[in-house]
């Protein structure tokens, strides 16, 4: 079990940055960085970023230094590296996170601007009127959440959003409206395929913003939603703080707050 650290060589922001990894668990790396008084927000999913002033306490709190090109052949190997576009940061990863999967998986939250990847085998879409948000109650699903759920073999994953947003709330939009917020990735490994999941490749629920008109009144129209309501932000964290998908609700209110 060891810690890497590659030389500060990257520039941003004024300085030039290092990469800590782990070789074995992602456990391990997050205990590490917490020792070693690494904040959480430099977490990119699999690694942390130091600036240069702080190699020499990471190596002394005890990351092996190695090269740059050492350190991505590790985590090449180690089987922890987080793919990822250009523009996307990565929020997360967990493992057997999600209940409805039914199969040991690694879920991976990534919060995008860009179209989700090709082959998203579902839709969440979030509304907000500014204030609020609308959050769903569904016979299949445990506790509340936004709503959305599976695409039709004959929809583009857009025009799944749409007809979900109204069966489960009646709300109308149009798929061109839709901006992107990220994607939940959902990797099960070889055998252990279940449902509608399947292990040949990554299964991706994309996640969209809604602008819709304030106060519009919500009802399902659909049997297997029990409640549809209009929540503030405070409750809906409350409710849903604890799920792996709040954390693209926070990137998202992060960006729409004034």
């Amino acid at each position: 079990m060891t810690v890497w650290v590659d030389p500060p060589a990257w520039p941003a922001h004024g300085t030039v940055w290092s990469h800590v990894i782990s070789d074995t668990s992602f456990e391990e790396l997050h205990a590490f960085a917490s020792r070693a008084g690494i904040p959480p927000r430099s977490f990119e999913g699999d690694h942390y970023d130091i600036p240069a002033h702080r190699y020499a306490d990471v190596v002394a709190a005890g990351a092996e230094q190695t090269t740059g090109r050492d350190l991505a052949r590790r985590l090449a190997r180690s089987g922890l590296r987080f793919r990822k576009r250009k523009g996307e940061r990565p929020l997360a990863r967990y493992a057997d996170a999600l209940l409805a999967v039914g199969a040991p998986h690694l879920l991976d939250v990534v919060a995008s601007p860009l179209e989700p990847p090709e082959g998203s085998g579902a839709a969440v879409v979030l509304v907000s009127d500014g204030t609020r948000m609308v959050l769903v109650r569904n016979d299949s699903r445990v506790g509340w959440s936004p709503p959305g759920g599976k695409r039709e073999p004959s929809e583009t994953v857009r025009q799944a959003a749409v007809r979900e947003l109204t069966e489960e709330t009646g709300l109308v939009a149009s798929p061109h409206d839709l901006r992107p917020v990220g994607y939940e990735r959902i990797t099960i490994p070889p055998g252990q395929a279940i449902g509608i999941w399947s292990d040949d490749r990554p299964n991706y629920i994309a996640v969209f913003a809604a602008p819709l008109r304030p106060v519009e009144p919500v009802g399902p129209r659909e049997d297997d939603v029990l409640e549809a309501h209009w929540v503030a932000f405070a409750d809906a964290r409350s409710r849903c703080g604890h799920e792996p998908w709040w954390l693209l609700v926070q990137a998202w209110l992060e960006e729409i707050s004034p």
